[in-house]
């Protein structure tokens, strides 16, 4: 497959609502697609569709298999370094793959309002178009990042006693001065 059919198959892989709640399933923990199904109330039939899919554009990986009752279960995960490795190897993402994430982001984000406990001190919620000093912007951006990617290795499988359920959606990009 050549480096435009990769990143069109990670495009493609991230057309659909579902596979984000998908790859945040698999952060945590490595999942079949029966447990998938399980968790988001699909079929089995329709996760191993979207697995597929994400699998196909380098987002997830197996990360092993199992013998279930004759038969061969994958384990699929995301790991945020795993997929950074990924799109480095295919080349740096076009305008339009970038806009069709943060848009595909920004639609998870709607949803997952939908079941939002917003106490005062949980929340953080920030908009912001601001001209900044570039050693300022990278070093900020820099800490942003990290704590994203700890925030992903901290991680734990879905309704482990002891966790809440969170959301975390980041997007900071430098814009053209007008």
């Amino acid at each position: 497959m050549s480096l435009g059919e990769e990143n069109k198959a990670a495009l493609r892989a991230m057309a659909h609502p579902v596979r984000l709640r998908i790859m945040s399933l698999l952060t945590a923990a490595p999942m079949t697609a029966a447990e998938v199904a399980r968790e988001l109330g699909l079929t089995h039939a329709n996760a191993s569709y979207h697995l597929r899919n994400l699998l196909s554009g380098g987002l997830i990986f197996v990360e092993s298999e199992e013998k279930i009752r004759g038969g061969i279960a994958k384990r699929y995960r995301y790991d945020v370094a795993y997929e950074h490795q990924q799109r480095l190897g295919r080349g740096p993402l076009s305008d339009e793959q970038l806009r069709a994430d943060f848009a595909a982001f920004a639609h998870e984000l709607i949803r997952r309002t939908r079941d939002a406990h917003f106490l005062p001190s949980s929340k953080v919620l920030a908009d912001a178009e601001l001209w900044v000093d570039p050693q300022k912007w990278d070093e900020i951006r820099t800490r942003v990042s990290e704590a994203l990617t700890e925030l992903h290795h901290v991680a734990q499988a879905p309704r482990t006693p002891g966790t809440i359920r969170t959301s975390t959606t980041a997007a900071m990009f430098e814009m053209e001065s007008e």
